[in-house]
């Protein structure tokens, strides 16, 4: 199943929207919180590598605009045999941090889309 973890960069509000989308379009329940809300914040302020260490622990796949530190890191892992939850990468040259309700869209149509499927060592690269 599909459960996503929105990264420190995008905003509450953005989970908030997709829960609604989902609700109005008859879509499964969406699974979706910010990374703030997670544990009541335990993971702010973490490294990259500790975010997906715990994400996959709880069974999140990681949403994020992040195509600096964490594709590198990933690459590092694969090589090494150590899962995570998976990855959906965020450009904004494709949808800007501050869209959220296009944001929102975007993720509510890849949590119906593939709700069902394991997302362990997945990556995506969310498009408009």
């Amino acid at each position: 199943m599909l459960r996503l973890l929105l990264d420190e960069h995008i905003p509450p509000a953005v989970a908030e929207a997709v829960k609604r989308l989902c609700i109005e379009r008859n879509y499964a329940q969406a699974s979706i919180v910010a990374l703030r809300d997670c544990r009541n914040g335990a993971f702010l302020g973490l490294g990259d590598h500790e975010i997906l260490a715990a994400a996959y622990k709880l069974g999140l796949t990681l949403v994020t605009y992040d195509l600096r530190t964490i594709p590198p890191l990933l690459k590092g892992w694969a090589e090494s045999g150590i899962s995570h939850g998976g990855v959906i990468y965020v450009d904004q040259r494709t949808i800007h941090p501050s869209e959220i309700g296009r944001l929102a869209q975007a993720l509510a149509v890849i949590l119906a889309r593939y709700s069902g499927r394991d997302w362990t060592n997945q990556s995506l690269f969310l498009e408009k």
